[in-house]
């Protein structure tokens, strides 16, 4: 009977210092789709998705709460408003895949301010596999069949930094239930280049968490003991972006032969909302994202805003 009680005892410690421990690395993914939001809106960024793994990094800069290094990998396709074989010669964007694997770095400062870059390299156009990809999703869960791929962008390389930078404001007057901060960020590279700029705004369900331990920016990963952890909130970022360059629209910068590109619309107003929750090792979110009109038509003047809907997923380890 001792020997069943001991078995018993270590048991129930062992789980406990297990759960007790910090959890310092977490792997998930990220799916977009303009499914998420409308069975009838199949149009311009099409669908995405992308796998990722974070984990804390070393540190001793006593203003910095937390560093965490990031590797992604991820795929976009980008299709026009018509894909149907009778509108194959009706296209107000042109089709095209992006393909490509990123390392970041993320610091998180004691002032809730964040900072996070990161570099991609990978490809745009056929060696992409957008039209493969499309195809098999489409014949998989019976979706209409896709016409005019024979058209899409050729082949650029990608080489592609980013930096995002997010200040909370009026740190001084604590609210546990709202908070709002100041949100920017750049793309630079063979691919996108541009800027935007915009605020951001969390209305919390439940006490909100810092900055640097909540999954807004992706810092629930942690040296610290794990006891019962949940967050839920609702969060809204309107901003305003201004694009130089694309080439998902414009083609790649090093040659002029794609069959299909167009004139940019530099300046947009975008807008993402949605809900984000944590209990414990997982995190789950959705967001509503709209991104204006990115593009000038002439010749069909059909190219609009739109929007599409993000699910992420991600799960704490040790």
């Amino acid at each position: 009977m001792g020997s069943k009680k001991n078995v018993f005892v270590f048991l129930l410690l062992t789980t406990a210092l297990s759960f007790a421990q910090g959890k310092t690395s977490e792997i998930g993914f990220i799916t977009d789709n303009d499914l998420y939001t409308s069975s009838k809106n199949d149009m311009y960024y099409t669908n995405g998705l992308e796998f990722f793994y974070r984990f804390l990094s070393k540190n001793t800069n006593q203003k910095i709460n937390k560093k965490i290094t990031e590797f992604r990998i991820g795929q976009y396709i980008y299709n026009p408003r018509f894909i149907n074989e009778e509108a194959v010669t009706i296209n107000d964007r042109p089709f095209t895949g992006y393909l490509f694997a990123e390392a970041g770095r993320n610091f998180f400062y004691q002032s809730e301010s964040v900072l996070k870059t990161d570099f991609q390299f990978g490809y745009m156009g056929p060696n992409a596999f957008g039209e493969e990809t499309q195809e098999s999703f489409h014949k998989i869960i019976g979706y209409k069949e896709v016409f005019g791929w024979e058209n899409q962008l050729h082949n650029a390389l990608a080489v592609q930094a980013h930096v995002l930078y997010s200040k909370k404001l009026f740190p001084i007057k604590h609210h546990d239930f709202s908070d709002l901060h100041f949100q920017s960020e750049a793309n630079l590279g063979t691919i996108f280049t541009g800027f935007s700029t915009g605020f951001l705004a969390r209305f919390g369900f439940k006490k909100l968490l810092p900055v640097y331990d909540s999954n807004l920016h992706d810092a629930s990963v942690s040296f610290e003991p794990q006891h019962t952890i949940q967050e839920f909130y609702f969060y809204a970022i309107p901003s305003v972006n201004y694009q130089f360059y694309d080439a998902t629209i414009q083609g790649s910068m090093f040659n002029d032969g794609s069959p299909l590109t167009f004139d940019l619309e530099p300046l947009r107003f975008n807008a993402e909302a949605g809900f984000k929750y944590r209990y414990n090792n997982f995190n789950i979110s959705y967001s509503f994202i709209y991104r204006g009109r990115e593009l000038k038509d002439p010749v069909h003047n059909t190219n609009t805003g739109y929007f599409y809907g993000s699910i992420r997923l991600g799960f704490l380890l040790k």
